[in-house]
Parts: C-alpha cells; sequence; structure tokens
C-alpha cells in the first residue's frame, strides 16, 4: 500500500504540454490567427518539452523543477489571452531612477 511520491519533473512535463495544447485548442476554436511566429512557439517549446522534459536550458532562467522559463510561461498566457479574445500585453514599468547620484 506504499505508493510512490509524485515526481515533480514529470508532473510540470504534464502540466507544461497541456497548457500548450489547451492555447493551441482555444486558439483553434475560437478561430483566432496566431501568428507565424505563435505557432512556431507553442510548436517548438512542445518539442521541446517532450524530448528533454524542459524548454530551457540555462538553470537561471527557470525553476529547477519546472518545465518552461518565466518568460515562456509569459509568452504562453499572453497568448491562451489572445485566444480567448482577451487583449493582455505583459505590462512592463519604464525604468525610473530612485535618485540623483551627487545631487543633494
Amino acid at each position: 500500500m506504499n505508493r510512490k511520491p509524485p515526481d515533480r519533473k514529470a508532473q510540470a512535463k504534464r502540466a507544461a504540454l497541456n497548457a500548450l495544447k489547451r492555447a493551441q485548442r482555444m486558439a483553434d476554436r475560437a478561430g483566432v490567427e496566431l501568428s507565424d511566429w505563435e505557432g512556431e512557439f507553442l510548436g517548438s517549446v512542445a518539442e521541446r518539452v517532450k524530448t528533454f522534459g524542459r524548454a530551457f536550458g540555462d538553470p537561471e532562467k527557470g525553476a529547477p523543477g519546472e518545465a518552461l522559463s518565466a518568460l515562456q510561461t509569459v509568452k504562453l498566457k499572453e497568448i491562451a489571452a489572445k485566444a480567448k479574445g482577451e487583449k493582455k500585453e505583459l505590462k512592463r514599468r519604464p525604468f525610473r531612477r530612485k535618485g540623483k547620484a551627487g545631487a543633494e
């Protein structure tokens, strides 16, 4: 009756593949035309996750147990929002200095 603990890497891999498939299906059902880049992004990321278990090579770009990097996750959310019909852009703040250097 001893159950093995869940494999976090396998869970992350399945979750990432399901999210990629879901975004593609939503776009197809809604009739939303994804750009060539977005379609290629979904395909290439899915292929890398299937092959390697994760879609990025540099460990500094994402958490060790995750299948997608932080920026890949953001882009996937943007594509999913586009497929839903929501206009959701990446929110970025402009660079602001905290104070003038040397001025009193």
